[in-house]
């Protein structure tokens, strides 16, 4: 077995640290997401606890590691009356991004069932995980219904599995812990929520702390063992005071002024639900209990608040997490936070500064930018030309977003999960059953037993078990939603400045990203202007990066629109060629009024035709307004296929049904229409 990295070597991270150790105090907490760029010692942070934890005594041969002094009265392996604990470390289970439900849950062991007749049922890395810690790096490319499933059991503390004719209850107390870079996609708001506490963390930029991360790793690199041997000392000196928070744990009083500031700072700052109130207050109490207090003072509930509230309280998907530290000590000041304040005594206690958790500090804290010039604003005029730039006009903001109808490719892909358009999935509801080609991934049950009933006799039955033959065997088919690549082509020519319309088209085209963002779907944007299109933002599956590259975009010139179509094509022919089974809805957001070369309009239908051709799902948002139109970009739409939308239709409120399925009339193409 490997040497991990000690825990007490890791340089900075003074929240990261602090919010695995409040959760190593009380479980209850509720775990944390752990939000950063790649190489932030993230996954090493989280495997280094497990070292700390402390030793469980569990049931010798339960499954699922029962305490012999509080054994579950409904642990499917016992009952466990006045059995002998033995001990043994807390298990450190990693969920891979790729796991089934199966293997998360547990299932019908069907070995089990076919052989002997008998239902019994096999666990899985939620019982593994019971007592420990369930870690789940890049939690952000987890299947949501995995996730689903994981916080639930996280939050209640057990696992409910009802299926294939077992029901079956266990408990599954775990530290949870996941990680994520969010430049590979957010966590849906609800998901977020059920995570207990949110650290951020970044890369030093000051020099000296990174000296010291790359000295400690190489002498880690050399030899793990001799290094970790250094720290032995520290990190004895930190598991003992896990073990003392925890047994301190109990006679923590949370006062009435301190639960008043809870609930205060709560309201200030607009979280939903009451979740939020009490992972503060189980927050503030592990606090008071690793400083070794037994009562919670001002200081906790502010620190609480900084781990526990940034995540709640975003207002959309593109709202960066964070919390306003000035309004939240002006909450705490109003509601009691001005009174003398018990002075932190707890073992260790470095002055609660960086993150507030007692850990001492390592290396100066990096430097922080400077600000602007009180009073300068240096901000142009949105809409104002750019001097140089043959009339290119700066940025205008997005206009205010709103609930779009979801626009879904037509027919049943075989995409990844998502919730987008139908699909056959590994996981959904189970719509029939068919012979398996190839391996066998998924078994229905009750298909294969009556395909082998009729043959038993035949082939020599005794007893109970069930003769089962290769042919027998029956895969479950299944149907869910899948995730789209949603192609966004932006005419950003000087038509569309005209009228200010440039600012409702960004927030039109921002209302359809934060529906991809919440329907999993990879997104790309090509824009048009001038005499070429180009590739603002290659398909990702990072929402906030195209809702970045829409606001900054600027706009002027003629309206290639052959050009954006083509490069479309382009980009669609590399990703089919990369992920063929993830389908392409194409949404094309312009006036349709091509100019620029000969006969532009022309080219413009040739290369609509062209994506027609292929069969790519299409939806043209026409931006044209005013009192006389042109309806050019229904024209378009009509050649690609597709079908065309007003700005005001987009809204989920006024489509009502405008976005029909595309006969594909002499196209041959009707599988691939937009529903």
């Amino acid at each position: 077995m490997s040497t991990p990295y000690p825990f007490t070597a890791i340089v900075g991270q003074d929240d990261l640290r602090l919010g695995l150790l409040l959760n190593a105090v009380s479980p209850a907490v509720g775990g944390v997401l752990v939000r950063g760029e790649k190489g932030t010692a993230k996954s090493t942070a989280v495997r280094a606890l497990a070292a700390l934890m402390p030793e469980v005594a569990v049931v010798p041969g339960c499954r699922f590691s029962c305490d012999p002094a509080s054994p579950d009265p409904a642990c499917p392996d016992g009952p466990h009356e006045d059995a002998a604990g033995v001990s043994r470390a807390a298990r450190t289970v990693e969920l891979p991004v790729g796991a089934s439900e199966d293997r998360l849950v547990g299932a019908l062991d069907i070995e089990r069932a076919l052989a002997e007749g008998v239902k019994a049922f096999e666990p899985g890395l939620l019982a593994d995980a019971h007592r420990g810690i369930l870690y789940v790096d890049e939690v952000n490319l987890l299947h949501d219904h995995l996730v689903d499933l994981l916080l639930d059991a996280a939050a209640m503390g057990a696992s409910y599995v009802e299926r294939e004719g077992v029901s079956v209850r266990h408990a599954a107390r775990f530290l949870l812990v996941g990680t994520m870079n969010p430049e590979e996609g957010e966590l849906r708001p609800q998901l977020l929520d059920r995570f207990g506490l949110t650290v951020e963390v970044a890369a030093s930029r000051e020099t000296d702390q990174r000296v010291e991360v790359v000295r400690r790793r190489l002498a880690y690199e050399d030899d793990p063992a001799a290094f970790a041997a250094r720290w032995a000392d520290e990190e004895a000196e930190l598991r003992d005071r896990i073990t003392t928070a925890r047994a301190l744990l109990p006679e923590v009083v949370l006062g009435d002024q301190a639960l008043r500031q809870i609930a205060a700072t709560c309201a200030a700052f607009e979280v939903d639900g009451m979740r939020a109130d009490i992972v503060m207050a189980r927050t503030a109490t592990a606090l008071a209990a690793w400083a070794g207090r037994t009562d919670v003072c001002a200081e906790d509930v502010r620190q609480a608040a900084l781990l526990a509230l940034p995540h709640r309280r975003r207002r959309n998907p593109f709202d960066a997490p964070g919390l306003d530290e000035d309004k939240l000590d002006d909450t705490l000041e109003r509601n009691g936070g001005g009174d003398d304040e018990p002075e932190p005594d707890g073992p260790g206690d470095g002055g609660g500064g960086g993150g507030g958790g007692g850990l001492p500090p390592q290396g100066d804290a990096p430097d922080t930018p400077s600000s602007p010039a009180d009073g300068a604003d240096d901000t142009p005029d949105p809409g104002a030309p750019v001097p140089g730039q043959g009339g290119e006009q700066r940025p205008v903001r997005a206009g205010e977003p709103f609930r779009t109808k979801m626009l879904s490719v037509p027919g049943l892909g075989e995409g990844a999960a998502g919730r987008r358009s139908r699909a056959r999935t590994e996981h959904g509801r189970t719509t029939g059953a068919r012979r398996p080609e190839g391996a066998l991934t998924k078994l229905h049950l009750a298909a294969t037993v009556l395909a082998a009933a009729p043959h038993q006799r035949a082939r020599g039955r005794s007893g109970r078990g069930l003769v089962v033959r290769r042919d027998d065997l029956r895969q479950a088919t299944r149907e869910g939603r899948e995730g789209n690549l949603v192609l966004f082509v932006v005419d950003a020519s000087g038509s569309m400045a005209a009228r200010q319309r440039m600012g409702a088209v960004k927030g039109a085209v921002l209302s359809l990203l934060m529906d991809a963002y919440q329907r999993r779907d990879k997104v790309g944007l090509v824009t048009f202007r001038g005499r070429d299109a180009e590739v603002a933002l290659p398909p990702t599956s990072s929402v906030d990066a195209a809702a970045a590259r829409l606001e900054s975009l600027p706009t002027g010139g003629r309206t290639p629109v052959a050009a954006g179509l083509l490069k479309a094509h382009d980009v669609l022919r590399v990703e089919r060629l990369r992920d063929p089974s993830r389908r392409a809805l194409l949404v094309v957001v312009t006036d349709g009024r091509a100019t620029g070369g000969p006969d532009p309009v022309a080219l413009a239908a040739r290369a609509a035709r062209l994506h027609a051709a292929e069969g790519t799902a299409s939806v043209v948002v026409d931006c044209e307004t005013g009192p006389v139109r042109l309806g050019l970009a229904a024209n378009l739409a009509a050649d690609l296929g597709g079908t065309a939308v007003t700005l005001d239709e987009l809204r989920a409120e006024s489509i009502a049904g405008l976005v029909k399925d595309v006969r594909g009339a002499g196209l041959g193409h009707t599988d691939r229409r937009v529903a």
